[in-house]
């Protein structure tokens, strides 16, 4: 009986597997074609017939991105930024979604509300109201003009992530604690948190992402200080439009890549369980 109900699923189980694997191709293509056009020679990448690999790989479009003199300190901005983006974002959300989630205070659900509005508009939408604020407040063309928008754009949907997990923890462990003695801050260190610690990882993937790739901002708030410049802006250098550096553009976006490759590969355990923890709830 249980043979025949395993064939009788096999078919459908091999389609869905077919139909991921197909799904991951398309979505892996154009990292493959990126990386690919990075180590390709100039002559083959402006070719009229584009093949899917390259007899002659080379460095030279390497060699041209870490020849520019600002490239590293790009790099160095944009780690700042991120790194203080994911770590900012990630002790305020948890501090928030504790306290909208064990306490009950006015205009609880009003803040819960928002915090939903808040991620429906759209970042374009309040760039130039953004830029405004950054002039008034002295920030243009410092890394402060990045990092307290990502922070503010974060928040929202952190805290509406790890509100679920907050709730997952029974309320009778937080009164066993205190019975012990455990005061407050020390539950929220040494209890609470290495229990919510997944989805703390799990919305700082996004954060990290979203302010790693930006360009808006930094294209917008960097005008004249190219030393505050971030990764994204490296990019304009090699293209131009009357001679666009198509190797140089590939090539430093492969290293752009890098980093969050790296970053998925050091939290992909606790990751796939926060993700897990977000869709049960």
């Amino acid at each position: 009986m249980n043979l025949v109900r395993r064939s009788a699923r096999r078919p459908g189980r091999t389609a869905a597997e077919a139909t991921a694997l197909l799904t991951a191709a398309v979505v892996a293509f154009p990292l493959y074609w990126m990386v690919l056009s990075a180590f390709k020679p100039a002559g083959e990448i402006e070719s009229d017939e584009p093949r899917p690999w390259t007899p002659a790989p080379t460095l030279d479009s390497f060699r041209r991105v870490f020849g520019q003199q600002e490239f590293g300190r790009y790099f160095l901005n944009s780690v700042v930024v991120a790194v203080a983006v994911v770590i900012a974002s990630a002790l305020i959300a948890f501090l928030a979604a504790t306290a909208v989630t064990r306490f009950r205070f006015r205009l609880r659900t009003t803040l819960l509300i928002m915090f939903l509005v808040a991620q429906m508009v759209p970042v374009e939408a309040l760039t130039i109201p953004l830029f405004f604020m950054m002039r008034d407040f002295g920030q243009l063309n410092t890394l402060w003009s990045l990092i307290l928008p990502h922070i503010a754009f974060s928040l929202p949907f952190a805290i509406w992530m790890l509100r679920g997990f907050v709730k997952g923890v029974p309320e009778a462990l937080e009164e066993a604690a205190y019975i012990d003695g455990a005061s407050r801050a020390r539950f929220l260190r040494q209890i609470l948190f290495p229990l919510v610690l997944p989805g703390l990882v799990a919305t700082s993937v996004f954060s990290f992402i979203s302010t790693w790739n930006d360009f808006l901002f930094a294209k917008s708030f960097i005008i004249s200080d190219i030393s505050q410049s971030t990764l994204p802006m490296a990019l304009l250098v090699f293209y131009k439009p009357d001679d666009p550096d198509w190797g140089g553009v590939m090539a430093a976006s492969t290293v752009m890549t890098i980093p969050v490759l790296v970053f998925f590969v050091l939290v992909q355990r606790r990751l796939v369980s926060g993700l897990g923890g977000a869709v049960k709830d």
